[in-house]
Parts: structure tokens; C-alpha cells; sequence
């Protein structure tokens, strides 16, 4: 299997599991306040974030694999969040879990269509600074663990 089957194929199986656990949940989890320091998010918050920030990924990826370029050095990933939030407000829970599935297939897609030295390419992600698309994709998964960890420890699944 190739690396970038493999990275797919992770890709698969967190999406997946991440769709199996929003789908399970009741209307009061939804409400849940996971996080509460800065601006307060809730259950619902974290999936549009997760639907809000992979739609964006799958852009800056390609952007890189293209250009070289990533974001600009003074990108305020707190202001980016902050306006998805409010353009997502009004969704529902299901309008976003059908998103969340929908992008995750658009990341898997694009990473299927890449080859093994796009990998290599380099760029500025938010978060991971100067780094290379494989790390970029990497992060994408472990960023999804990372907040599902923290609604797992809130809602006591």
C-alpha cells in the first residue's frame, strides 16, 4: 500500500468514526459547552469547526501543492474560526454532519489524486508553521482526535 492509500485510507476511518459519533448523539449533547476559556463552544461548535477548517484545508493543500504558498505569516487562525463560526450559525446539526461528510470525501479525494512527491511540497499551515503537505494531511486526522478526545471527556462517552 502507498503512503498516500495509507493516508487516505486513515482519512476513511477517522471520518467515519467521527460521523458514527455525531450521528449517536441526542439533541442536549448538541448544546454541551466543551470548551469554555475565549469563546465558548459547544458540541455543535467543534463540528462546524471541523467542516469549516478541512473545507479550508483542502484549498490551502492544493494551493501548496501548486504555488508553494500557505497562509500569510500574520493569519489569525482565531479570527478565521471565530467568522466560520458565525457563517455556520445557522445550520443544523444534521446540515453539518452531512457537510463534515461530504468535505471528508472532497480531502480524500484530493489526496488520492496527488502523487508521492507532492507530499514533499512544502508551505505555512495556521498551526504547524513552515511544514510539508504530508504533515499537513497528517494533522488533519489529528486534529479531528484531538477534539473528539475533549467531547469524549465532556459528554463521559
Amino acid at each position: 500500500m502507498t503512503e498516500i492509500v495509507e493516508l487516505a485510507e486513515k482519512l476513511r476511518s477517522e471520518g467515519e468514526k467521527l460521523s458514527g459519533f455525531f450521528a449517536g448523539l441526542t439533541g442536549e449533547q448538541w448544546g454541551i459547552e466543551v470548551y469554555t476559556e475565549g469563546s465558548v463552544w459547544t458540541t455543535r461548535n467543534i463540528l462546524a469547526h471541523l467542516v469549516t477548517s478541512e473545507r479550508a484545508f483542502v484549498k490551502l493543500f492544493e494551493q501548496i501543492r501548486q504555488t508553494g504558498q500557505g497562509v500569510s505569516e500574520g493569519f489569525s487562525t482565531d479570527r478565521y474560526n471565530a467568522r466560520q463560526q458565525e457563517k455556520t450559525a445557522e445550520l443544523t446539526p444534521r446540515e453539518l454532519l452531512d457537510q463534515f461528510k461530504a468535505v471528508r470525501a472532497g480531502m480524500i479525494q484530493w489526496v488520492l489524486g496527488i502523487n508521492d512527491s507532492d507530499l514533499e511540497r512544502t508551505g505555512r499551515h495556521p498551526f504547524l508553521g513552515i511544514t510539508t503537505l504530508r504533515e499537513m494531511v497528517k494533522m488533519v486526522y489529528i486534529h479531528n482526535q484531538m477534539h473528539y478526545r475533549d467531547l469524549r471527556r465532556v459528554l463521559k462517552d
